[in-house]
């Protein structure tokens, strides 16, 4: 009683009392307390799974609890949609991507907006999105459709489009997961000052580092339950760990040093054209070898999209060559490129890895299911497929109580595992991941990192494309730094080299 009326001297927000939401087969959220302060940012800790997203859904609107109560201001409140949230001042930025893709930038920001008139000018809507986007340092071209951006720079819009709307508590999903040093520091600056203002902001994150750096209270969820409410200043990242996942955490995994084979890939020259019609890609060279992790770094939007595509063949070169295992695969199709024996982790993982609506098991056949074991004469045989699937998700730790169940209503971490052990167990000689632990928590991102140093230590050539510089020094035996589609220079991945290829990111060298 204490605590709360503390907190109420500090003028609360938003409170949440016993709030509790199942869904089949799942508890969700069971009798969660949480309260956000005026002026403050709280961090919202937990792994994939505990319910931290659920919760903050409640809150924006998305989800009706099954039990419990909502308060704005002290006064209780039944939030039935999104757009209610927002009336209230509530305004969530998802994990997962909500935009119109075929809508411009300003468009889609200014979509839905109160006041808005049928006829409006865009030239001037661009003109007062553009001003917007640079006041907070998250700049984007306000006048480029929305599927002609990186998922960086989407993420960037999902932002400015619930910061336009002027909310008062600003709850963020995971909003550095593509963002390079220098945009997040950035970020947090801005995080900071709208704090300042009075603003309450909730920073669902799974990066100890970001909690430490911007974090005025923690709150830590597991198994659906709130396990402690604290001020930062009370705890450290081992605590916090061990909050998180109920006991001590394992050791990082190490970086497993090998001396590099048989060239696998070889890129020459290689040339391709952007959605803008401008050179996305420019003169790539770099060759990959058998057993050797080649990381690249590099701001969102600057060719590593392209450089995915192309090598798996969904955009085609229009300069140089690209040579797997000596041979010449430049502008081959997908299928060809595939079956050659290359492994493709995309980072838009719901709409380019898996079929939502399609099951567990079926996702992860899709990549055989026209070949045996898997192909009949007419109808896919099913006990195959069933065998198969039991394996896999036994195999690599997939958790499902279901695996007929479609495959979006799996955690993130699992329906990476998902892809992976779809992908991995091909056998790929070279594997192309992107982003490959983007959202995922602590315990779920050592879990991907241990399968890609299994496939390093099994020989497979691995191209490692992300925009998580800790990631690319843990795993890369060498890191190549892009910039506006160009290879700026390859390094050793040691530590102390951290800042000039920060620097090169920029474009400063």
């Amino acid at each position: 009683m204490a605590a709360r009326e503390m907190e109420m001297n500090k003028s609360v927000v938003v409170e949440m009392r016993s709030i509790r939401k199942t869904f089949p087969g799942v508890v969700a959220n069971e009798n969660v307390d949480f309260t956000c302060i005026e002026g403050e940012v709280h961090a919202l800790l937990g792994e994939n799974g505990a319910g931290k997203s659920t919760l903050m859904k409640i809150l924006s609107g998305l989800y009706k609890p099954d039990s419990g109560e909502v308060y704005v201001r002290g006064k209780p409140v039944t939030i039935s949609s999104p757009r209610e949230a927002i009336h209230l001042g509530i305004g969530m930025v998802h994990q997962e991507l909500r935009l119109v893709r075929s809508l411009s930038v300003t468009e889609n920001i200014v979509l839905g907006s109160e006041g808005l008139p049928f006829f409006y000018s865009n030239k001037d809507k661009q003109e007062e999105v553009r001003e917007f986007s640079v006041g907070i340092g998250l700049e984007v071209d306000p006048g480029v459709p929305v599927w002609q951006l990186s998922v960086g720079e989407q993420q960037r819009v999902e932002i400015l489009k619930v910061l336009y709307r002027g909310i008062k508590l600003l709850v963020v999903d995971e909003p550095t997961a593509l963002l390079t040093p220098q945009e997040t520091h950035k970020l947090f600056e801005y995080l900071r000052r709208i704090a300042a203002t009075g603003c309450s902001i909730t920073f669902i994150t799974h990066k100890l580092e970001e909690v430490m750096e911007v974090a005025d209270r923690i709150t830590i969820l597991r198994h659906g339950e709130t396990v402690a409410t604290m001020p930062k200043k009370d705890t450290n990242k081992h605590h916090l760990v061990r909050l998180m996942i109920g006991q001590p955490p394992e050791s990082e995994s190490p970086r497993l040093d090998s001396s590099p084979g048989k060239t696998i890939l070889e890129l020459q020259d290689v040339n391709a054209m952007g959605d803008h019609k401008g050179l996305a890609l420019s003169g790539v060279s770099f060759s990959l070898a058998r057993g050797e992790i080649l990381g690249v770094a590099g701001v969102a939007g600057n060719g590593q999209r392209e450089l995915a595509e192309v090598l798996t063949g969904m955009r085609q070169a229009t300069g140089g060559q690209i040579l797997f295992t000596g041979c010449q695969i430049t502008n081959r199709t997908p299928h060809e490129i595939l079956r050659l024996g290359v492994g493709y982790i995309p980072e838009d993982r719901m709409g380019m890895g898996l079929v939502p609506s399609l099951s567990v098991c079926e996702n992860l056949i899709l990549r055989d299911y026209d070949r045996e074991p898997f192909s009949g004469r007419v109808f896919i045989r099913q006990k195959s497929v069933v065998q198969t699937g039991k394996r896999l998700i036994k195999e690599f730790g997939i958790k499902t109580h279901d695996m007929n169940l479609p495959v979006r209503t799996l955690s993130g971490g699992n329906i990476q595992k998902v892809i992976l052990a779809r992908e991995i167990s091909r056998q790929p000689r070279l594997l192309i991941a992107v982003n490959p632990t983007r959202g995922l928590d602590v315990g779920a991102a050592q879990a991907i990192h241990e399968m890609l140093l299994q496939q390093k230590s099994a020989g497979t050539a691995m191209l490692l494309i992300s925009e998580d510089l800790d990631e690319l020094f843990e795993l890369s035996d060498r890191i190549a730094v892009m910039y506006k589609g160009g290879i700026r220079g390859i390094f050793g991945a040691e530590r102390h080299l951290i800042d000039e290829i920060g620097l090169m990111m920029g474009g400063v060298f």
